[in-house]
């Protein structure tokens, strides 16, 4: 059953740890840059405090209904079919979302670590793991999130350390120097990269979890924990490479990792980077995958969703290899169509929902309160 599995308040923090990182950790320093210059560290904690108001919206909207998930809290509140009409509305933008980080993932590997080998030889790796994970189920994943955890926290702490010396604070002044309005652009960047996306935790968020009690919490802290890690690399990568450079760079915290060198003895370690991408981008393509196929499930009536894991992995991975032409379709489709894109799926949709799920929660408890 598709409700069946429970996981973990600690668990679900790990997971959104993972999921808000993403992407995120390798590929938002150079966006913040190009718009907030020295001050894209600034622009990166905006965002982030911005995003838990986001995060607030994402629990409030779980706790109408909090033994339904996104699909099931569509029907309650829109009608049958009116609400099925709304779910394709989200199921595209999973369906899009696991195939455009794939893509970059396939990407990152042919530009900087392996260009001799083809893109589509990452993708069909990389998706594999993605349908096998969504085989194994939601428990599997959430325990494979508890057992990298350490190692994510151990990369990311060496990481830092190695790094260190090569701070130069002159890089980041001067502080608000480029005004509130290219800060406030770059803050859009990471609310759509980093917290409008945890709008897919919604397909198992609360009902998937062991305790509701403490559920809010548990998301809130996840985010704050990815947010926290974002922040620290945008400062290290402004701060180390400079404003300019940074902008300049597809992958500006790869090449962050480039300049770790200690003693002329500790270099050449940037795999340390690319392994903690490696880790969050899985869980970050395998939760947009699990929300595009349990909505495909819930929208068929079907009771269980791991038969349709295989075609829909096959559909996804493939089209991976051709939602972007080039990269530099991809650079212009992110600045310029995707944001819009996902306020519209991600924030506005959303809002409607709590509003038309309070009137409806009112409007089912009226008749019990007067008897």
């Amino acid at each position: 059953m598709i409700n069946s599995t429970k996981i973990s308040l600690r668990q679900f923090t790990i997971l959104t740890m993972f999921y808000t990182i993403g992407t995120t950790i390798l590929v938002i320093p150079s966006s913040l840059a190009a718009d907030a210059k020295q001050n894209a560290w600034l622009a990166a904690a905006v965002g982030w405090l911005i995003g838990l108001l986001i995060v607030y919206l994402y629990i409030s909207l779980g706790k109408l209904f909090p033994e339904l998930t996104l699909f099931g809290f569509l029907e309650r509140t829109l009608g049958k079919w009116f609400g099925k009409l709304v779910s394709l509305a989200f199921i595209f933008f999973f369906f899009t979302g696991a195939a455009s980080v794939l893509y970059y993932m396939g990407n990152f590997m042919t530009t900087q670590v392996m260009p001799e080998t083809p893109l589509g030889a990452f993708v069909l790796l990389f998706g594999g793991l993605v349908v096998m994970g969504l085989r194994l189920g939601l428990e599997v994943l959430a325990r494979t999130s508890e057992i990298l955890f350490p190692w994510f926290l151990i990369l990311f702490t060496v990481s830092t350390l190695f790094v260190s010396p090569e701070i130069d604070l002159e890089k980041i002044k001067p502080i608000l120097d480029v005004g509130m309005k290219p800060t406030l652009k770059a803050a859009l960047s990471f609310l759509g990269t980093a917290s409008l996306p945890l709008v897919a935790f919604l397909m198992f968020f609360p009902a998937n979890l062991n305790h509701t009690k403490g559920a809010g919490k548990a998301f809130f802290v996840g985010t704050l924990l990815g947010g926290i890690a974002i922040i620290i690399v945008t400062f290290m990568s402004i701060s180390v490479l400079g404003a300019d450079f940074t902008a300049r760079n597809m992958y500006p915290s790869y090449a962050l990792a480039k300049k770790i060198n200690i003693a002329n003895f500790i270099q050449r370690v940037e795999i340390l980077m690319a392994g903690m991408w490696f880790m969050s981008i899985f869980f970050k393509t395998t939760f947009y995958a699990y929300g595009f196929i349990t909505g495909i499930a819930q929208l068929c009536g079907c009771k269980d969703y791991r038969p349709l894991v295989l075609p829909c992995g096959m559909i996804f991975i493939s089209y991976s290899m051709i939602i972007y032409p080039n990269v530099v379709y991809m650079m212009d489709f992110d600045s310029t169509v995707y944001i819009p894109y996902v306020i519209t799926v991600c924030l506005l949709l959303p809002l409607l929902l709590y509003a038309t799920g309070l009137m409806r929660k009112r409007m089912e408890q009226k008749p019990s309160a007067s008897e």
